[in-house]
């Protein structure tokens, strides 16, 4: 069966983004860029909220465009495009968003997810601050792929704003793997 998969990078005091929604503090060199392609390579679909799905659009569809692209750039950007998206907004147009594979809805539905999850296919890879916490309040996430970055951004969205909803001890740990430029996985199963 399926899993949804709750990845996301965060800094070491345990913001996913800065107060400006920047993230270009991320370490991401060619060793943890190869790692998150052959992750997502496999995936069967990326679900997020507006603002994630449109940072990524951004830039995504035609980042493999450019001569001086590094290649696992170029290989992300080709995973990206071909990926089914499941975007979480109640601003966007569905008629008007259907690009790069991508679905718009207005309400997580937890049986829809659940039905989604025992079709064959790939693990669901939620991302972003909102949606990551709409579908860990309703027990939908089965594990966290947390990237810690080796840095302290002081403030910005925290990873986890609604924390303390959730049953930390069922959490087991599964993995973690540090990186060359020291980003630390931390792989938790909540099964």
């Amino acid at each position: 069966m399926r899993k949804v998969i709750m990845s996301m990078s965060v800094s070491l005091d345990g913001f996913m983004e800065g107060p400006d929604r920047e993230i270009d503090w991320h370490r991401v060199d060619a060793e943890l860029h190869q790692h998150f392609n052959d992750e997502l390579a496999g995936a069967g679909a990326f679900v997020n909220g507006r603002v994630t799905h449109e940072l990524m659009a951004d830039f995504w569809p035609t980042a493999d465009k450019d001569p001086e692209a590094d290649p696992r750039m170029a290989e992300f950007a080709g995973i990206w495009r071909g990926m089914p998206k499941i975007v979480y907004s109640r601003t966007l147009d569905p008629a008007a968003h259907t690009a790069w594979h991508t679905t718009v809805k207005r309400e997580i539905d937890p049986d829809e997810i659940r039905a989604l999850l025992a079709e064959p296919g790939g693990d669901l890879v939620v991302g972003g601050a909102e949606v990551s916490g709409a579908f860990r309040d309703l027990g939908l996430i089965d594990e966290y792929r947390i990237y810690v970055h080796p840095v302290l951004i002081g403030r910005g969205t925290p990873c986890f704003a609604t924390a303390d909803a959730m049953d930390v001890s069922a959490l087991v740990l599964v993995e973690s793997r540090t990186f060359g430029n020291g980003v630390v996985l931390l792989r938790y199963s909540t099964r």
